[in-house]
């Protein structure tokens, strides 16, 4: 077992966007980080600028599709450091398809490895800590889209309704344990997750659907991923130790907004 000199965070979907953004943020406060992801090409990239890389940190490249692999991350984990203090679901899944083009296919691994996984990685963690009387808090990522629906993202978006409550199980089952369950629902956020729209003709409208939503966004603009890793670091903190079974949004205040700000200033061109 290799000496330890800090919590350990364990961060699904680490190799980029936000999920890279989250084990960057551990890292740089001292956590020993497991990064996880299905393109071990971009977690070795990663791995090559971290220092002290194979102390401090273990890289586990497989699809979270398998549940195999889903107990192997815990038992590496507890293998090389003995606990998890967090255990962040990032990773998600998706293609842009409404219910009347989804396949039975895509909408399987769209479950699978947005709602089963975390769900039964969860499960794992907390198997493993209780056996030692330790404890963790779960970090879970929703969406926006869990309570704004856009109807083309249909399996993506049930999972995330589906994310925020199994938060709640979460807390309600291991909270007596010590366990905290949090998850976040971010807006719009810079990631290449937001650039793969297109139209039936083919052509992208990535940025027309982005200018849409931030246009309805009072603060104006999508999140950078390393302002939802900051929310993620802080709710998995000791200084939010009596937060839990809830859902935080951090979507520049979109979900509370009733429509865009051309129409707003439409109606009052000199207040907005």
């Amino acid at each position: 077992m290799t000496k330890l000199k800090g919590p350990v965070a364990i961060v699904t979907g680490a190799a980029g966007g936000i999920g890279r953004a989250i084990a960057d943020k551990f890292t740089n406060e001292g956590y020993a980080v497991v990064w996880v992801d299905i393109d071990f090409s971009q977690i070795e990239k990663r791995k090559s600028l971290l220092e002290n890389a194979d102390a401090q940190h273990l890289f586990l490249e497989g699809n979270l599709e398998d549940i195999s692999f889903l107990q192997a991350i815990v038992d590496q984990s507890m293998a090389k450091w003995g606990q998890i203090d967090v255990l962040v679901n990032n990773a998600a899944w998706r293609k842009p398809e409404s219910l009347t083009n989804t396949s039975l296919e895509d909408w399987n691994r769209t479950l699978a490895v947005n709602i089963t996984a975390p769900a039964f990685l969860s499960k794992f963690v907390a198997k493993a800590l209780l056996l030692k009387k330790k404890n963790c808090v779960f970090v879970n990522m929703s969406s926006i889209m869990a309570h704004m629906a856009s109807g083309y993202a249909t399996a993506y978006t049930v999972c995330k309704g589906a994310v925020e409550s199994l938060t709640y199980e979460l807390a309600a089952l291991y909270g007596p344990h010590g366990f905290r369950a949090v998850a976040l629902r971010p807006g719009s956020v810079a990631t290449s997750l937001s650039t793969d729209y297109t139209d039936p003709d083919g052509e992208n409208i990535s940025h027309a659907i982005l200018a849409e939503i931030e246009g309805r966004t009072p603060l104006g603009r999508s999140a950078n991923p390393k302002e939802i890793a900051e929310a993620v670091f802080w709710l998995s903190s000791p200084q939010a130790s009596f937060i839990t079974a809830t859902t935080l949004d951090i979507d520049g205040g979109l979900l509370r907004n009733f429509n865009s700000y051309a129409l707003k200033k439409r109606l009052k061109p000199n207040e907005f």
